[in-house]
């Protein structure tokens, strides 16, 4: 080999080592935050925590860790660091043993108490942060086991608090999993609002209040208990009374029907809004099934009622419940 070829070599594993070195010396990256479903907040759990699929949280059930993420309004900040005092903790079973300002990563600064505590003849270490972060206020909630405090030092666990930030919003596909039904079809209309575990309420306007007389809106709710079939007009007339205020609420057709492969019963009325006058078109359906129903509630102006009337069916006739 020329000697040409070996320096060439011996630069390039130089270079090599040079990189190696380099890539060495630069800080980790620091993990991305994780959502619980349905949360905007969020934050970079310690290793050996994952993402609880029973509350908004972490868990490390081997070890029996927990940490429990509540988002509320940012004013609630003020009142929550006012009143969390260490007299106040001890009411609840905990012995304070730091009290803290504590910095996050977003630049925010927040509060940070660390407390013992025992609960079911179990001793605890346990770490309450709250913090403003954006528009939200967080209380971040971690227990730790005494026995497991090895696994989890507090430098990991303030780590992991640092990095506790808000998205801006939940993605539509996510909030759609916090409810006990799945759309094949949404007929053009968009997500408005999410009552996890109960309803969703569809638009296929631009407005982010309730207009009836400018914009249609269908309600997907699900009840408990199903009624004799011999109660079901009953039943379906009770339920429309639960509408907002409207004036000379009128029943224009009442039938039962099949809704897929259950019973079902459908009602149409109108009605005129208190304020303007303006005509409103009703059609309400409810699928019984077994010790629950299926409440799908229609509701726009009479103006383009038709076409708003088939997106209804079609969101009505794509939906299951899970």
């Amino acid at each position: 080999m020329s000697v040409a070829a070996r320096t060439l070599r011996f630069g390039a594993a130089l270079a090599l080592v040079a990189a190696a070195w380099l890539l060495a010396a630069l800080p980790a990256r620091a993990a991305d935050p994780l959502f619980p479903l349905g949360s905007r907040l969020g934050l970079a759990p310690p290793p050996g925590i994952a993402l609880s699929p029973t509350f908004p949280g972490f868990e490390d059930q081997l070890n029996h860790v927990y940490i429990r993420i509540v988002a509320m309004p940012d004013k609630a900040f003020a009142e929550i660091e006012r009143t969390m005092t260490n007299d106040a903790l001890k009411k609840q079973g905990m012995t304070v043993e730091k009290r803290e300002p504590f910095p996050l990563a977003s630049g925010s600064r927040g509060l940070l108490i660390v407390a013992q505590q025992e609960a079911d003849a179990v001793r605890l270490r346990k770490w309450l942060l709250v913090a403003p972060v954006g528009d939200l206020t967080a209380l971040i909630s971690i227990e730790i086991p005494n026995e497991a405090t090895d696994r989890y030092p507090e430098a990991a666990i303030r780590t992991a608090l640092a990095t506790t930030t808000a998205r801006p919003s939940i993605p539509v596909e996510e909030q759609l999993q916090l409810v006990p039904f799945r759309f094949g079809d949404l007929g053009g209309m968009r997500v408005w609002r999410v009552l996890p575990g109960t309803a969703v309420q569809l638009t296929d306007g631009p407005k982010e209040e309730f207009d009836a007389t400018t914009q249609s809106y269908l309600v997907i709710s699900i009840g408990s208990g199903t009624p004799d079939p011999r109660d079901r007009e009953n039943f379906a007339r009770l339920a429309l009374s639960g509408l907002p205020p409207l004036k000379d609420l009128r029943v224009t057709g009442s039938e039962p029907l099949r809704l897929g492969r259950q019973q079902g019963y459908e009602i149409r009325a109108e009605a005129k809004d208190p304020k303007t006058g303006v005509d409103i078109q009703i059609v309400q359906w409810l699928r019984f099934g077994t010790g629950a129903y299926v409440r799908l509630i229609g509701i726009g102006p009479k103006e383009g009622w038709s076409s708003a009337f088939m997106r209804f069916r079609t969101v009505r006739d794509a939906m299951e419940v899970r």
